[in-house]
């Protein structure tokens, strides 16, 4: 039996304070276990979850029983959630790690670790699957999956090996995928598996992860009231990027050392609560090995915005 341990658990209760009665919008449902935790931390708080995953609509069945109309959840991509929620919430969170359960399931396609076709999308039902990208992808694709979003230093040697792969079926397995990636890339110190990065990259370009979040970033402000608190743990750096950004400008401050927009053209419409991302610590990790790269981050909103 898999089991789910959300990550940064009690940082993100502290940070969105949940209050007697309010409304909260979870957009990545996954185990459902900051769900639960927001559902049980104050009397008569709701939340909408939302997960594209096809097979987190089961697992939210046994939260409608316990909770009754307490609990919504809502099968799509946090991308398109003005089309599919409708707020004012005091707040919004965003937990953009894979799932235990999603890493579990060898259908799935997104662990080396166990033997299955290699498909890596969020929802398999829209797109195409990571093998299709590996066979297909343009040199200038591959390069940016795995340099860019994998952030692999031997890059060029993994995009060789894909390319020479192609046609003899060592891209459509995740075994076989993975041994391919840890022979181009060689002996390596790294505690991590030699193919992790790029399967990391490879999963972000054919989700189009980054593009996702820096859509939905926006429309979460927008469904939040005012005093409301947006909550963001991300495990990738590019991910952080994105979402800081977002967040110091909602802040009114420059978004990156090279912002030399005026402080005129700066306004306030939020608040960061911390100004440095929030880790995981040390006790944490030792028990769940997956929250060692997490990062949070949370602003409260002050004010509306024209976005």
């Amino acid at each position: 039996m898999v089991k789910h341990t959300p990550v940064l658990l009690d940082e993100v209760l502290e940070a969105l304070d949940p209050v007697v009665n309010g409304r909260y919008l979870d957009c990545t449902f996954g185990g459902g276990g900051h769900t639960k935790a927001l559902l049980e931390s104050a009397s008569g708080v709701e939340v909408t979850s939302l997960d594209c995953d096809p097979d987190a609509g089961p697992r939210a069945e046994p939260f409608k029983l316990q909770y009754g109309d307490r609990f919504r959840f809502v099968d799509s991509n946090f991308h398109l959630m003005n089309e599919v929620v409708d707020g004012l919430f005091d707040g919004v969170l965003f937990d953009l790690g894979l799932s235990s359960f999603q890493l579990a399931e060898a259908s799935k396609g997104f662990s080396f670790r166990l033997d299955a076709p290699i498909d890596m999308r969020l929802d398999p039902r829209e797109g195409n699957a990571a093998s299709e990208f590996l066979e297909t992808a343009s040199n200038a694709s591959l390069i940016r999956a795995v340099r860019e979003y994998g952030e692999e230093r031997r890059w060029r040697r993994v995009v060789d090996a894909i390319l020479t792969a192609r046609g003899t079926g060592d891209l459509s397995n995740t075994v076989s995928a993975a041994r391919l990636v840890e022979r181009a890339i060689g002996n390596t110190r790294s505690r991590i598996h030699p193919a992790t990065k790029t399967f990391q990259g490879i999963r972000i370009a054919i989700n189009g992860e980054l593009e996702s979040l820096a859509m939905a970033l926006p429309q979460a402000f927008r469904q939040m009231k005012v005093g409301g608190v947006l909550v963001v743990i991300s495990f990738h750096s590019l991910e952080d990027r994105i979402t800081k950004r977002f967040f110091r400008r909602m802040a009114g401050r420059p978004e990156h050392k090279g912002d030399s927009g005026s402080v005129q053209d700066r306004v306030c419409h939020a608040k960061m609560l911390r100004t440095r991302a929030i880790k995981p610590k040390v006790e944490e990790i030792e028990r769940n090995q997956r929250s060692r790269s997490a990062r949070l981050r949370a602003i409260r909103k002050l004010s509306d915005s024209n976005l």
